[in-house]
């Protein structure tokens, strides 16, 4: 475990309104669903993460991606994140389970229909999504 936070990418990857979301099977928060993520690279651009990670994971290409919202957290200590938020539009292919140690399945979800239970870091970035805030601080969290 490292001594010093890591730096996670999430990416809401939005078709026609919907969410695609994954039910994790690895580390902290399996069993919970979240979007495609992962950490950032070293010298590695937000941008080229979120493309790298959501094409490793899914095989989906994106449109235009923006930025959602930033997120210190320790929901999951003792482990402690700094959490990018991005929201993306699909651009092209079909959800496909690339990393079956990492993801059960793919499915996209209405916003006013998501499953439970949510991975701890999606809560703030659908809040995000939703009103327009940027900026949540290590506590508190909402429960998961």
């Amino acid at each position: 475990m490292s001594d010093r936070p890591l730096v996670g990418v999430g990416v809401l990857v939005m078709k026609n309104g919907k969410l695609l979301l994954g039910k994790r099977l690895n580390a902290h928060g399996a069993g919970e669903y979240a979007s495609p993520g992962g950490h950032l690279e070293h010298l590695e651009s937000f941008e080229a993460c979120a493309r790298r990670e959501v094409l490793e994971e899914t095989g989906l290409e994106l449109g235009d991606i923006r930025f959602l919202r930033l997120l210190n957290t320790t929901q999951y200590a003792p482990r402690h994140y700094v959490d990018v938020s991005l929201v993306a539009e699909w651009r092209s292919g079909e959800p496909q389970v690339l990393e079956p140690h990492k993801v059960e399945r793919w499915e996209w979800f209405d916003l006013d229909a998501l499953p439970t239970p949510l991975f701890g870091m999606l809560h703030t970035s659908v809040e995000a999504l939703r009103t327009g805030r940027t900026f949540w601080d290590a506590s508190p969290m909402p429960p998961r």
